[in-house]
């Protein structure tokens, strides 16, 4: 080669999936897929919607098939480019599931058993304890794993998850050699956690029983002013951070990632100023952020067979990466490949 050829670097390859088992909530937003628009650029991105992983809880079918178009054309709704980015549904590439049955059988029962999610889960849905929940974090590799995967954007939620499938992927590569890529985890600096509206020490998950307790990606601006007008914060009436002002901590994290504005400029703009000013301006930025999603996703779902081609090409491109992954797992465990 010669001196003057430019040496390219490998753009890193980041996987990360979501669950479309209700709608997508601000938590999701600020602390993964806003983020993600960023990376699309710099990396090679594959994102899945992860419907095998749905049904480790009971779906009814139409709502499971309903939230998977919703989940899709949130994605792109929040500045995904298609073209950009591998965008697909998990149960489109069986591959998935092809490899989690490899990988299950080089994952021990101790360590899915001591999986903080297994044991949450497990509690809340004690009528359906099932094998699939048990296995989960095994698919959840699988996920990871087939497309040589460097980095995964990951919530601290799902650190434990990420932290087996680097297990599996050593182990696999010390017997039968180097198979996979050990991936690391991305943990983005602002807005990685947003905390429920109604109790500040709790994540905002989209599964919380209290309507209250979450914003969703597409509820109405007076929805959306109602719920932080009633978010729970503390008796005091100082903006800031600090020890038992969680619910006030959680608001200036909002407020900054829809600003940009530091902790210390939010702490001078409301000085003197009570909660109630804070809260509106906090619920009045949110709706104000979440208004072009909210259009672009009613143009979405009015075109369905649009997101059926993104479904289809991405797919199509994500199974020829899983393809290749598979077939050398496959040849190095001694399955006959004709």
């Amino acid at each position: 080669m010669n001196s003057g050829d430019i040496v390219q670097q490998r753009k890193k390859i980041i996987f990360s999936g979501i669950q479309p088992s209700g709608v997508l909530t601000l938590g999701n937003y600020l602390g993964a897929m806003r983020n993600w628009t960023k990376l699309q650029d710099e990396a090679d991105c594959l994102y899945c919607v992860v419907d095998l992983h749905a049904i480790t809880v009971r779906q009814v079918p139409a709502e499971l098939r309903r939230h998977t178009y919703e989940t899709l054309a949130l994605l792109v709704a929040s500045g995904l480019d298609p073209d950009k980015n591998i965008l697909f549904v998990q149960s489109h590439v069986p591959a998935h599931t092809q490899l989690a049955w490899v990988l299950n059988c080089f994952s021990m029962f101790g360590e899915l058993s001591r999986m903080t999610q297994f044991k949450e889960k497990s509690a809340k849905h004690s009528d359906n304890i099932n094998a699939g929940l048990f296995t989960y974090p095994t698919l959840m590799a699988a996920d990871i794993l087939l497309y040589q995967t460097d980095l995964v954007p990951v919530g601290q939620d799902q650190k434990q998850h990420l932290e087996l499938a680097r297990d599996i992927a050593i182990r696999f590569n010390n017997i039968y050699g180097e198979t996979f890529r050990v991936p690391e985890g991305y943990i983005p600096q602002t807005g990685a956690k947003i905390m429920s509206l109604a109790d500040p020490t709790k994540k905002m998950s989209k599964s919380d029983e209290n309507e209250n307790a979450v914003i969703s990606l597409l509820d109405p601006r007076d929805v959306i002013i109602r719920k932080f007008k009633r978010a729970v914060t503390d008796s005091g009436n100082e903006i800031r951070r600090g020890e038992g002002k969680e619910g006030i901590g959680n608001l200036m994290t909002i407020y900054s990632c829809f600003t940009g504005k530091t902790d210390e400029e939010i702490e001078r703009e409301f000085a003197g100023k009570g909660y109630g000013e804070f809260k509106m301006a906090v619920a009045e930025v949110t709706a104000d952020g979440l208004k072009p999603i909210q259009d672009k996703f009613a143009e979405l779902m009015a075109e369905k067979t649009y997101l059926e081609e993104i479904m289809k090409t991405g797919a199509e491109r994500a199974a020829k990466i899983a393809a290749r992954t598979l077939s050398k797992v496959y040849r190095k465990v001694g399955f006959v490949q004709i």
